[in-house]
């Protein structure tokens, strides 16, 4: 059996979450676009995704995308420019600054939510509920094992 043939019928964990992101991230920003949000990419998700509606810090982004600051750094510089995003002195901390969501930034991550929401049921109507349940908390199991071993 050919390797690519053995990973079309016998997919590993890599070949299936990968295949989901991907698939996620398509469906996502192809509606994002539809709903008023067409410039913003995938790769923001690194930090919009993550972002507290109060702010973050860049390192706190930075640990919870899995990304480096730098690349982080970037993508808040893109996504300022963009309008989504402004830094602003932390309250806690005056020599940190802060990630904010402007009110399109907001808008954003409501819209993303509530896509990520329908997509989810969507997924659960057509595998049945509690099947789904159980995925997303073995899932999250899975996720938290990978993470905590790197």
């Amino acid at each position: 059996m050919r390797r690519s043939q053995r990973k079309q019928e016998e997919p590993d964990l890599g070949i299936l979450s990968s295949r989901t992101l991907f698939s996620l991230q398509r469906e996502m920003f192809t509606r994002l676009s539809e709903q008023g949000h067409p410039e913003v990419r995938p790769r923001h998700g690194a930090v919009m995704a993550y972002l507290d509606e109060e702010g973050s810090r860049a390192t706190d982004l930075a640990a919870q995308s899995g990304q480096h600051k730098q690349v982080i750094g970037t993508l808040v510089d893109e996504l300022v420019e963009l309008g989504y995003v402004e830094r602003r002195p932390d309250p806690a901390d005056r020599r940190a600054k802060l990630i904010v969501p402007t009110e399109k930034g907001r808008d954003h991550m409501a819209k993303s939510d509530a896509i990520v929401a329908a997509l989810e049921a969507e997924h659960a109507r057509a595998v049945g509920e509690q099947a789904y349940a159980d995925f997303k908390r073995v899932f999250k199991l899975v996720a938290d094992r990978q993470t905590t071993t790197d």
